[in-house]
């Protein structure tokens, strides 16, 4: 089993952090935010690997964000990199995420204050897309900024139409809180979605409407540690009347296939 959206940070900064998004989101943290605790949840919850996506949120964090990224290419914890995008010069920082053996990218459009569609982020989505980069993007509602939402399901979809991005994953079951709008514009597209802190917000029957309707093989399992239990999220997913097929693919064949591919 693989969860392929957690979070950590290094442990200068974690505490704090933590501390300031947990109060920021009204949600208390499973794990104390650095690599040990993720990877003690890791073993506990009985995963073969957790993928971290570290969010850039102002442009001079990249360096010092990747380069903490670097440390986790392989093993039980594996990093994407991040971007901002109002990067001086993107497609330097994407070749330099690649070029580090990072499998992917992450964007947060809410806390980076840019929507999907914006011109910036489908220029860092297309040019990632040509190096082979996954790329998963927040979707939906942010309860740490609920004024407006940058990554709409009709935001997303229209994004996909125009840039066609070829490893996309939209978090959150393709848009937190809205997936509703989710099944009129995204299910059947093609991109990945990812469970990350879904279970007990969406209802099991639309959550299974959404697997069977979307297909299977695009569906990530997820927790969003340390905003989620990991151990209490592989539960929930192993207690739903999906198939054995359904399920080996959402908690393991999907996010190989996804990792592996070049």
């Amino acid at each position: 089993m693989i969860d392929f959206h957690t979070h950590i940070f290094p442990e200068k900064i974690a505490k704090a952090t933590l501390a300031f998004l947990a109060e920021k989101c009204q949600e208390e943290p499973s794990t104390n935010g650095m690599a040990d605790g993720l990877l003690a949840s890791t073993e506990d919850a009985g995963l073969e690997c957790s993928v971290i996506l570290p969010v850039v949120t102002k442009p001079s964090q990249f360096q010092s964000i990747n380069r903490f990224a670097s440390n986790f290419r392989e093993g039980k914890l594996i990093s994407f990199g991040g971007i901002h995008p109002d990067s001086a010069d993107y497609k330097a920082e994407l070749r330099e995420i690649y070029h580090l053996g990072l499998k992917g990218v992450k964007l947060h459009p809410d806390y980076q204050q840019v929507f999907i569609d914006d011109i910036r982020y489908k220029r860092i989505i297309s040019y990632a897309t040509e190096l082979g980069l996954i790329i998963s993007v927040h979707a939906g509602f942010d309860p740490g900024y609920p004024e407006c939402t940058h990554c709409t399901p009709k935001r997303a979809r229209d994004m996909i139409l125009d840039v066609q991005p070829e490893k996309l994953v939209l978090a959150h079951m393709g848009g937190f809180m809205q997936w509703d709008d989710v099944e009129e514009y995204l299910v059947g597209q093609p991109v990945w979605f990812d469970t990350a802190v879904v279970f007990g917000k969406i209802p099991d029957e639309q959550f299974i409407r959404m697997v069977r309707n979307h297909g299977n093989d695009k569906i990530l399992f997820a927790s969003d540690s340390p905003w989620a239990d990991q151990k209490e999220f592989v539960k929930h997913l192993q207690s739903l009347p999906l198939t054995g097929e359904e399920k080996d693919n959402i908690f393991h064949n999907n996010a190989v296939r996804l990792l592996s591919s070049k």
